[in-house]
């Protein structure tokens, strides 16, 4: 070949030898950032940082639950045998103590050994949805517990219905979850809040004797309708602001007394619920006149949404 015109083609060539292999070292490198992305990513997507949502005052004030939380607060910061699980009915605040606790956390209301801890509250449904195979569920929360185990004891996991992990072969992989949970539990590379019902407490986490083990139940009792009205007065500024209206004294007292008799709903999130539909019913049927006057939420008002509530039943 003639040796001018090989040398003119030269650079050509070595492009075509060079260019495969930079090809094949930029899927390799960004194969890899986006695994990681997606691994790092996993807790923040079916997680909520009720600490930092407390920092940027962005949860209700927690009402009448300092007992709990001191509770919750002395077993976090035990050796050993240090994972609280919150045991009451639907409705009587357990998340409230979970948020209560981050609270205490953000203002360093806390021993110096929970200063900088992180509570985050895990989405079970979330991890859950879209899990078609057996197996699916586990993996997600695997690559959960790497990332919390790699914070070096700086998350707190809030696992509201945490019996779903002890759910002893009611639910498909059940128990694979939480024998992944357990070994964590036992080094103490991992440190959970749970919380579930009485029922299924008993049902579930009781039968399970190494996972019981592992966690201390603190009883949460329904507020009575006293401690519901000092509830209700403690966040009642939150809902007028919300719903620019005003709550008189007497719409809260008649949230806990009409809800009294609502059995199969727990104090305060009955009474609660009353007052913020009452809110808001007020609030829409008086739109042309917000701005203009001072809207107020009468105990009438109350009693018109549980009227509502019973025809619904």
């Amino acid at each position: 070949m003639n040796p001018e015109l090989l040398a003119q083609f030269s650079p050509f060539i070595v492009f075509l030898v060079i260019l495969p292999v930079l090809w094949l070292l930029y899927r390799q490198t960004n194969s890899g950032d986006r695994s990681s992305i997606s691994s790092a990513s996993v807790l923040s997507r079916h997680s909520r940082d009720l600490t930092k949502s407390a920092e940027d005052k962005k949860l209700d004030p927690v009402i009448g639950r300092e007992r709990e939380i001191s509770r919750v607060v002395e077993i976090l910061s035990r050796r050993t045998k240090n994972n609280p699980v919150l045991v009451g009915a639907a409705g009587v605040g357990k998340t409230a103590i979970a948020e209560g606790l981050a609270l205490h956390i953000a203002s360093k209301q806390v021993p110096p050994s929970l200063y900088g801890k992180k509570v985050l509250a895990l989405d079970l449904t979330g991890i859950l949805a879209g899990t078609k195979y057996r197996g699916e569920f586990e993996q997600r929360l695997k690559k959960i517990t790497d990332e919390i185990v790699a914070s070096k004891r700086v998350i707190i996991l809030f696992i509201d219905e945490i019996h779903i992990l002890a759910n002893a072969g009611e639910a498909e992989g059940a128990i694979n979850a939480a024998d992944i949970l357990k070994p964590l539990l036992a080094r103490g590379e991992l440190q959970v809040v749970g919380a579930t019902t009485k029922d299924e407490y008993f049902k579930f986490i009781k039968q399970d004797k190494t996972l019981d083990r592992r966690l201390q139940p603190v009883f949460v009792s329904e507020p009575s309708p006293a401690e519901t009205e000092l509830i209700l007065k403690g966040i009642k500024d939150i809902y007028e602001k919300y719903h620019q209206v005003e709550i008189l004294p007497e719409a809260l007292k008649e949230a806990v007394r009409s809800t009294k008799m609502i059995k199969d709903r727990s104090y305060p999130d009955k009474a609660i619920d009353a007052i913020d539909e009452a809110c808001s019913r007020v609030h829409l049927d008086n739109l042309s006149l917000i701005n203009k006057k001072k809207l107020q939420v009468k105990s009438q008002d109350v009693k018109m949404v549980i009227k509502e509530w019973k025809m619904e039943i």
